[in-house]
């Protein structure tokens, strides 16, 4: 069965990093394949059309109705018989061009990770859910990632139908072929010595992700315990100022975006995440296929993938000191990363793309399949 989708996401980024299989997917099976995003643009290959649009972070502000307006007019143009839509952003401003159009196609909502939680301030989350909630009549099915999400969705109909589903897949296969001399190499890039324990943290600098609580960890730990801040983004150049204060600067190495993880990874000797929410964390499941132990927040997200003291350690949100402790255990004992690192990968692989892109692919053909069952009644 063959017709016209549509993706939306509020990045390019996201498009590229997540959901390029999908893409394939369905051309695959004969269909039309159009995207339509934000950000910095990016080369998505095999796609018939890609739709430029003006969205900013900010919910508020006005290129977000003007992206919305655009994106109506196209759906009027293209006549797309599914839309699936991508981050929270994009998410919003895709149904609230649905409004006023007649007649629409089914829409599939993929939820990465909802915003909100039950440590949410109370005012911020009542916008946010309320947003959901305004937002639900235009919204046949709900692809929850984690427990809470799936939860939420459910208990305030977010949706007509809710589902949650492992993730959208990750290609472990990557992590297969490192070279064998790339931690060496990369440790002698760095400056690190061999002999310290070092500690990876992939991720956009920005207030979700936190990472100035590790930052601050590191001054409970002995000089040995290095901390790789990999990526870009808004609060960077904070954190690189904190870490000076500190007087951390020739422990904390901030080494801008990596491409190749899987060296990375196999010059760390574990991954550590600060985070405040989660969908269901790639860079915690790549990690736990590379064999790195893990010390995360107790967050959602996190808790869906680690069993604390089995499958990684867990530690309370923004504490600093007990991010140290957990961290400090794992430095201290080799025999506790070994029997992590084994636990975690042989839990993880459930999450492998060709797992997963099977599950996701059911749930879009029965939502289209069932569309059009309803328009024969």
């Amino acid at each position: 069965m063959g017709g016209k989708v549509l993706f939306t996401a509020s990045t390019y980024s996201h498009i590229v990093n997540f959901h390029l299989p999908y893409l394939r997917k369905f051309q695959k099976e004969g269909w039309t394949v159009h995207v339509a995003c934000g950000g910095a643009p990016m080369p998505i290959a095999d796609v018939e059309r890609v739709i430029d649009l003006p969205f900013e972070k900010s919910m508020w502000s006005p290129q977000n109705f003007k992206a919305a307006l655009l994106l109506r007019d196209t759906m009027r143009q293209e006549g797309y018989e599914l839309m699936i839509t991508h981050t929270s952003l994009a998410a919003f401003f895709t149904r609230l061009a649905l409004r006023g159009l007649g007649e629409r196609p089914p829409v599939a909502n993929m939820v990465h990770g909802y915003l909100f939680d039950d440590g949410t301030p109370r005012l911020k989350r009542a916008l946010l859910l309320g947003a959901e909630r305004c937002m639900a009549p235009a919204t046949d099915l709900v692809l929850t990632m984690n427990r809470w999400d799936y939860e939420a969705a459910k208990k305030h109909r977010l949706g007509r139908e809710v589902v949650r589903i492992p993730g959208v897949g990750v290609v472990f296969s990557r992590f297969d072929s490192v070279q064998p001399d790339a931690r060496q190499m990369l440790r002698g890039k760095l400056g690190i010595p061999e002999d310290a324990f070092v500690l990876i943290y992939a991720a956009e600098f920005s207030q979700r992700k936190s990472q100035s609580v590790v930052i601050r960890a590191m001054e409970h730990l002995p000089e040995q315990v290095r901390l790789i801040l990999a990526g870009e983004g808004t609060l960077r150049e904070e954190c690189r100022a904190l870490a000076r204060t500190l007087g951390l600067e020739d422990r904390v190495v901030f080494p801008g975006q990596i491409r190749d993880v899987p060296a990375w990874y196999a010059m760390a000797d574990a991954v550590v995440s600060a985070s405040r929410s989660e969908g269901l964390p790639f860079h915690i499941m790549e990690a736990m296929y590379a064999g790195l132990p893990v010390v995360a927040s107790g967050v959602k997200g996190h808790v869906d993938l680690i069993t604390d003291g089995a499958t990684g350690l867990l530690y309370p949100y923004g504490d600093g000191g007990a991010c140290a402790e957990r961290i400090l255990q794992l430095a201290t004992s080799e025999r506790l990363r070994r029997e992590l690192a084994r636990n975690a990968r042989a839990n993880v692989e459930q999450y492998a793309l060709e797992r997963v892109l099977p599950v996701v692919w059911a749930q879009y053909n029965r939502l289209v399949q069932r569309e059009a069952a309803a328009q024969k009644v």
